[in-house]
């Protein structure tokens, strides 16, 4: 929507098509993504997706100690709530930040 290819596509408009950001289509970018995830050796399931590794992201930041609203920022957030969602630790990512709370 941002750039108007959906509407140019609509309309066949060949000079918007022509000035694409990226030769790569949608499925194209995705499949590169998805190659990268493999090298990267990231599990199948719910962690091999985008909104996967922005989880990872956010959780990793947060594992570090980078204040909510920095990530927030970093991940083009406008709210910190939804920061928030992408940091909701479960299982071992929950153990290891109460973890931090007592080391030093």
């Amino acid at each position: 929507m941002v750039h108007g290819l959906r509407e140019a596509y609509k309309r066949h408009n060949k000079a918007l098509l022509e000035a694409a950001l990226w030769p790569w289509s949608r499925v194209t970018a995705w499949q590169q993504v998805k190659a990268v995830m493999r090298a990267a050796a990231i599990p199948d399931g719910s962690r091999q997706s985008p909104k996967g590794l922005r989880h990872g992201f956010a959780i990793h930041a947060l594992s570090k100690g980078v204040p909510l609203n920095m990530g927030s920022k970093w991940m083009g957030h406008a709210k910190m709530e939804t920061t928030a969602i992408y940091c909701n630790a479960v299982g071992e990512e929950q153990q290891t930040l109460a973890a931090r709370m007592w080391t030093r």
